[in-house]
């Protein structure tokens, strides 16, 4: 089932006195449960286009409709709303709380929603089962390693059991046997739970575990390969 469709968009930014095309005519559709990445350099426009699937920015022109709804449409309520129930977001920074626990930090997704406290500690011990860190519920940020970190941010992310994700440069920060525990949690969860996963990255161990890349070059699609193959999940 399609869950993402994106028809004849074009996204300009002002620039000097001008105008930047940041992407130019771009038609895409993906389907749910999906393990795809938007690959490409610096500049690509792959981040654009995650922000615009993401509902965090709109087309200049053409369409861009997620999960049925048109972004374009959406008012600044109906976006937030978009975001809160149906996508997670995975970012290079993890964007964690510094001031508050593990624990804290991955329930903090769920205080936007009418779950009870119960509801939150099962859904929450249960995000942090998926990623191995049910030990380190009461640490704060500070405490965990980089990969540590990177997993809170992906279980926060997974704890409303979103339709989407979007991570943009995963594994920017990690080292390699750090990436690939991440890139094999982040595999097993789309398996499991049938969750669309996609990424804007460059980091070949990322395109390891890729189903399907799209590659971008000065904000066009100059390639779309399915990939066939099987990646061991641990």
């Amino acid at each position: 089932m399609e869950i993402i469709k994106i028809q004849g968009m074009t996204k300009r930014f002002p620039s000097g006195n001008g105008q930047f095309t940041a992407l130019s005519n771009i038609d895409l559709a993906i389907d749910e449960g999906e393990f795809i990445g938007l690959v490409g350099p610096s500049g690509s426009g792959k981040t654009t286009l995650l922000n615009i699937i993401g509902s965090l920015d709109i087309p200049t022109e053409g369409s861009a409709t997620v999960i049925g709804q048109s972004i374009s449409a959406l008012t600044h309520k109906q976006s937030a709303l978009l975001r809160n129930i149906h996508l997670g977001f995975i970012f290079q920074t993890y964007n964690l709380l510094p001031v508050y626990t593990v624990y804290e930090n991955v329930e903090f997704a769920l205080l936007l929603q009418n779950f009870s406290a119960s509801e939150r500690k099962k859904a929450v011990m249960e995000a942090l089962e998926w990623v191995g860190l049910k030990d380190k519920v009461k640490s704060k940020p500070a405490q965990l390693s980089g990969g540590e970190s990177q997993r809170v941010a992906i279980a926060r992310a997974m704890v409303k059991k979103p339709k989407i994700v979007l991570a943009d440069e995963p594994t920017a920060n990690l080292d390699s046997k750090n990436s690939h525990h991440i890139l094999q949690t982040m595999l097993s969860l789309n398996q499991e739970l049938k969750t669309t996963f996609v990424f804007a990255t460059h980091d070949e161990k990322v395109m390891e575990y890729l189903r399907r890349k799209i590659s971008l070059a000065d904000g066009k699609i100059v390639a779309d390969k399915w990939i066939h193959k099987q990646n061991s999940v641990s």
